[in-house]
């Protein structure tokens, strides 16, 4: 099993997960994530400052704003909200970050379509903090045909590894 398979079963051992980045204006990779965290069991909390309701559950404005302390946080935004939701994390220690990437875990594969930061990744690290640096959740959650396509793709390429 590779490293970041077990990174990814760490994360999906926690059973309190904040979904960071849902939308009410379009579907996407996260709104697809909260819902398949929900469906697999997890207890899930949204968050999004822009609204209050999402799939019928509360949307929280940020972690400080969730009633009760959440185990993992997966985020899907722009890198400057993960850095923001990163120094939550720290705050409220918080010890389980995913960032998703659509291109897998190498920085700079696409720089438009990602949510890593950085500088987000290193607090996480120097705060005993599990992060994974990109892929996505839906790559292994009951994965569709096209994040099976996809996770195997970039295993071929070499660009689902962590250091």
């Amino acid at each position: 099993m590779s490293k970041l398979d077990n990174m990814v079963k760490d994360f999906l051992a926690q059973k309190k997960i904040a979904v960071v980045g849902v939308s009410d204006k379009r579907d996407t990779g996260c709104n697809l994530g909260y819902k398949k965290f929900k469906e697999n069991g997890y207890r899930v909390f949204a968050v999004n400052p822009r609204i209050n309701t999402f799939e019928g559950d509360t949307c929280y404005p940020d972690l400080k704003s969730i009633p009760e302390k959440v185990d993992a946080v997966f985020i899907l935004a722009n890198p400057k909200v993960t850095d923001l939701i990163v120094g939550q994390c720290v705050e409220l220690g918080v010890k389980h970050v995913w960032m998703h990437c659509m291109m897998g875990t190498k920085p700079g594969l696409a720089k438009g379509m990602t949510s890593v930061s950085q500088s987000a990744v290193d607090v996480c690290k120097a705060n005993g903090i599990a992060v994974i640096p990109g892929s996505c959740p839906n790559q292994y959650l009951q994965a569709d045909g096209g994040h099976k396509f996809m996770r195997g793709l970039w295993s071929l390429f070499g660009f689902m590894s962590v250091n």
